[in-house]
């Protein structure tokens, strides 16, 4: 069976981390690098890595079969038209583009040159994200109606070029494409109407958080957060159902689910002090009415991602990003910017 050679473009701290992603592949290797910084270059050499003097450089080697793109967000669209038209395969880091207009380009660019392209969404992979897909297609707590979705830090905004609008920085593209991207993999429905607001505390030209709340044509309802000024977290998932609710803290999958006992029978709650006055409605359940019960384990998915790219090239497999998926995501974080702009619901995506 044939091995691909790959070379990776950009060799920052995702463009370096591909190398070990695509090493681990099967029938692919990494051909190389190209960066456009000298001390990325010479980061590169030392850990034995052909080095390219320039991308046309990269696209000209007849025996380089595909890209990575790992460079910053506004420079993905021209790269990879570029990699296509020059009969190259394309691999592309998150957002894959500026807006979804671009994506649209690059998809018309790839099916013209019959080549493959495929996103590195590769938070579909996570643990903790594939614990709530399994426990949603087992229907664990139910039919799940609302999901909460969130990342919290208290580091600002990492790096250089992602606090600069014109690069494509900001969180919501950082980090919430992940998310949503997690999110429409899992619920099968069109969105119905997005609202939002971004958080400039850090007084950057780009959001350095948001809050989103998206609401789906099947009801189902979900408030999406990412944070970087939170010294104290929130869970990074929080689930409800009609037959019980599920909580994960964090990336260490600590967590647990609460159903309801149905041997147990339905009995009075007892009233509880709230403040200065009393309530049996945010009264706990008493201890024989619920069950709590361990975290389901997490699916999986069919392969890897660069093994499921090798497929893809040897005609094995479909994508497991699929590219009008990335659209949508895109789509979706277009309404997000329009809902915080406007301080307005969007109800059309």
């Amino acid at each position: 069976m044939k091995k691909y050679q790959i070379v990776i473009i950009g060799y920052g701290g995702m463009g370096s981390y591909h190398v070990t992603l695509a090493s681990a592949a099967d029938n692919l290797e990494v051909h190389g690098v190209f960066d456009i910084l000298e001390e990325k270059r010479a980061a590169a050499a030392e850990k034995g890595l052909k080095i390219y003097p320039s991308f046309e450089a990269v696209l000209a080697d007849e025996k380089v079969d595909a890209v990575l793109i790992a460079t910053p967000n506004d420079s993905h669209k021209e790269l990879a038209i570029q990699a296509l038209e020059a009969g190259k395969h394309v691999v592309c880091e998150k957002p894959v583009t500026m807006s979804s207009e671009d994506l649209l380009v690059i998809m018309d660019t790839a099916k013209k040159e019959q080549k493959h392209f495929m996103v590195h969404q590769n938070r579909r992979w996570d643990e903790d994200f594939l614990i709530i897909k399994e426990m949603m297609e087992q229907k664990t707590i139910g039919d799940v109606f609302h999901l909460e979705s969130r990342v919290h830090g208290a580091n600002g905004i990492p790096g250089d070029w992602r606090h600069l609008k014109a690069h494509g920085g900001g969180m919501v593209l950082d980090w919430g494409v992940h998310l949503l991207d997690q999110l429409l993999f899992v619920i099968d429905s069109n969105v119905k109407s997005v609202s939002a607001n971004l958080s400039y505390a850090l007084d950057d030209e780009v959001d350095d958080g948001f809050v989103s709340f998206i609401t789906f044509e099947n009801g189902i309802t979900a408030q999406v957060e990412v944070g970087t000024t939170n010294f104290i977290k929130l869970p990074r998932w929080y689930v409800k159902g009609t037959e019980g609710t599920a909580i994960i803290h964090d990336w260490d999958l600590s967590g647990e689910i609460v159903k309801p006992n149905a041997l147990a029978g339905v009995s009075e709650p007892t009233p509880i002090q709230a403040g200065q006055g009393l309530t049996k409605t945010m009264a706990p359940p008493s201890e024989e009415a619920t069950d709590t019960i361990p975290l389901v384990a997490p699916g999986k998915l069919a392969t890897t991602f660069y093994n499921n790219f090798v497929d893809v090239l040897n005609k094995k497999s479909e994508p497991i990003v699929q590219n009008e998926e990335v659209y949508q995501v895109l789509k979706l974080i277009e309404a997000i910017f329009q809902a915080a702009e406007t301080n307005k619901t969007i109800h059309s995506i």
